[in-house]
């Protein structure tokens, strides 16, 4: 019964992890502004916050049949959903409050928005003319928000029978909503890469722009770099970088029978091995956690890191500047939060790169990893 059980979540699982459409990303060539100041960066955080905002509530008149459908799901947990809802909504208009501070610089989609009943307002009747300056980003953009919410309430549609980051089970449990805004912090999962990798050229990369990001390793991964090259090698490719644990293996810590044993061998490894740069932090590959594991996270120090941005960079079919692109356009939807990345992709080489280059004049700041 227990192997039946077993196998039966597992299927599950498989089924949750691929979605049903290919991932959302924006093209940002159609968007006629380069994010050169903090007010253009506005500008086109307003557009991006009015456009989901409307997606969003498209999506309320779905009654559960067309809402079921719509997601290619034969059962969707309405509760959940509607909590996400109203989460997004609190959040879009905190953002557009925050996005419309620099309206006295650029007036672009700055509309009268007082609280919760005039933002709904705005965006149920936000549309783009044929003649406008942005109208090229327009049907793009439209697209990209149905497509990405659409995962979210997937997600939230299948929690907590499949857990993921989109929703916390308690205190021990943290994303990237609660910080500054234009504040983003960077993250890498499920390395590090075999010896010479991608891994070795982003740490390097980080350190030059004096910059830290932190890395979720593998225990089996570690172990094997640590047999090839040593610890000081080890200690030498994390170094001014902050190193968390994600496990023994990549796969669901939620239905892993010896998913305490993978986190503890990997906890006792980073300690041993690089213990300066060692972070207590667990994230939970695909976000897959058990719902009564807070009491195991206390009792070893452990704090769960999900997030908010996904790069969606392990999708064979986004290339890397998609990817780069999609991270740019929920950046200025959500305008903080924790990214996540995959330092075992080679994708990262031109994504991060492209990423801190657009962004680069649009007065963001990116978090020091002790801080995460």
């Amino acid at each position: 019964m227990r192997i039946a059980l077993f196998f039966s979540a597992m299927l599950v699982c498989l089924g949750a992890v691929a979605a049903p459409n290919e991932p959302a990303t924006l093209d940002r060539s159609t968007w006629p502004e380069q994010l050169i100041s903090p007010a253009l960066f506005d500008v086109a955080s307003r557009a991006e916050i009015l456009a989901f905002a409307h997606a969003l509530l498209v999506s309320e008149t779905l009654d559960e049949s067309a809402l079921k459908q719509r997601l290619g799901l034969k059962t969707i947990n309405l509760d959940t959903i509607d909590n996400l809802r109203k989460r997004m909504w609190q959040r879009l208009l905190a953002n557009y409050n925050l996005a419309q501070q620099s309206c006295d610089q650029d007036a672009s989609f700055c509309y009268y928005v007082d609280g919760m009943d005039s933002l709904r307002e705005q965006a149920g009747k936000f549309e783009i003319a044929d003649d406008s300056f942005y109208v090229a980003w327009a049907e793009p953009s439209r697209e990209f928000h149905q497509r990405y919410l659409d995962e979210q309430l997937r997600k939230a549609a299948l929690f907590p029978q499949i857990s993921s980051e989109i929703e916390l089970f308690g205190e021990q449990e943290s994303n990237g909503e609660a910080m500054h805004d234009r504040l983003f912090s960077l993250t890498f999962d499920s390395g590090p890469s075999q010896l010479p990798g991608t891994t070795d050229w982003l740490t390097d990369y980080l350190r030059k722009q004096s910059m830290s990001a932190t890395f979720f390793v593998l225990g089996n991964s570690a172990q094997v770099r640590l047999d090839k090259s040593g610890t000081q090698a080890l200690q030498a490719l994390y170094k001014g970088q902050c190193v968390g644990v994600q496990g023994w293996e990549y796969r669901s810590h939620s239905h892993w029978q010896d998913w305490q044993d993978s986190i503890l061998r990997t906890t006792a490894l980073v300690k041993q091995v690089i213990p300066n740069n060692y972070v207590a932090l667990f994230r939970p590959p695909y976000g897959q956690r058990r719902a009564d594991s807070g009491g195991f996270f206390q009792a070893q120090g452990l704090q769960v890191s999900l997030w908010d941005i996904d790069a969606q960079d392990m999708s064979a079919s986004l290339s890397a500047e998609q990817s780069a692109q999609r991270v740019l356009s929920l950046m200025l939807l959500w305008r903080h939060g924790v990214i996540a990345f995959h330092d075992t992709q080679d994708k990262v080489r031109t994504a991060l790169p492209w990423l801190l280059k657009a962004t680069a004049q649009s007065g963001l700041g990116w978090e020091d990893c002790e801080v995460l």
